[in-house]
């Protein structure tokens, strides 16, 4: 990797970890636990569009774990580290392999694998099956989210995306 490339992870992990605190902050938008923009997810998914597979790794597992550590609460993490791994996989399964040219449809299929690995992370954890009731808003939650966040990942992607190439 580059000191280039190295500098660019480094700034887009400090980017997705101040978005993740903020938004950690923020006050619910649904009386519904779990559900809330997820707006560090437009830092992976450029880091998925323009820099490699194994970066975008990395930028997404340090910001799991320095947001884990910062936020100080450790289900915060466990929660964060089994979604964002499962969303990550499928979006990168999408993108590469099955190349899938819609970075928003990628992004709405990785929001609610998030959100079903949360659910049954939460399941498995309290052996509750009663957290079922959830799923129909958490599908709706990680259809309308990762919309969101993978229309704005294109509107860039439009807009700027072959500057972005040319200084990678």
């Amino acid at each position: 990797m580059t000191p280039k490339r190295l500098t660019l992870c480094g700034v887009l992990t400090a980017a997705a970890l101040s978005i993740f605190v903020l938004e950690a902050q923020l006050p619910p938008l649904l009386p519904i636990p779990g559900i809330k923009l997820g707006l560090s997810n437009l830092i992976t998914l450029f880091a998925l569009l323009y820099l490699s597979p194994l970066e975008a790794v990395f930028i997404l597992l340090a910001r799991i774990l320095l947001g884990g550590f910062l936020i100080g609460n450790p289900s915060t993490l466990l929660y964060s580290l089994f979604g964002g791994i499962a969303c990550l996989g499928v979006e990168l399964l999408l993108l590469y392999p099955l190349k899938v040219p819609y970075i928003w449809a990628v992004s709405a299929v990785g929001a609610i694998v998030h959100n079903l690995m949360q659910l049954s992370l939460a399941i498995l954890i309290t052996k509750a099956a009663s957290l079922l009731w959830y799923l129909p808003f958490l599908l709706i939650a990680g259809v309308l989210t990762g919309l969101f966040t993978g229309y704005a990942i294109h509107l860039f992607d439009k807009h700027a995306g072959s500057q972005m190439r040319r200084l990678l």
